[in-house]
């Protein structure tokens, strides 16, 4: 019997460490994201199952940051629109220049003329 209790002390001994590097290498993954008033970021959009195209990408924006709440809430506005608050896992860093103007974007996408 008390062979039996040293081994599953053993062994929970050891799942312990285990968890414990296992956490370790975990955390270390994350990335820590600090967000700003005024960053400019791209909202993930989870919802977009309707379309089942590979190479459709789900991230939409840029969107401005005009708050930062406690707890990863973040508001975001967005040009023609009222604002919206999200979690902070739904957003990355916007890295980009500007976007051209509508108007720009839809003469690139016309045929030419030769």
């Amino acid at each position: 019997m008390n062979e039996l209790n040293e081994l599953r002390d053993q062994a929970y001994e050891n799942s312990l460490i285990y968890k414990e590097r296992t956490k370790k290498l975990h955390d270390s993954k994350i990335k820590n994201r600090i967000f700003n008033v005024g960053d400019r970021v791209l909202l993930f959009n989870s919802r977009l199952k309707i379309f089942s195209r590979k190479l459709k990408t789900r991230w939409s924006g840029p969107f401005t940051i005009t708050k930062v709440f406690p707890y990863g809430t973040i508001e975001l506005s967005q040009p023609d629109g009222p604002n919206f608050k999200v979690n902070g896992h739904r957003v990355k860093h916007y890295f980009g220049g500007d976007l051209p103007p509508k108007e720009v974007q839809d003469l690139h996408t016309l045929p030419k003329d030769e």
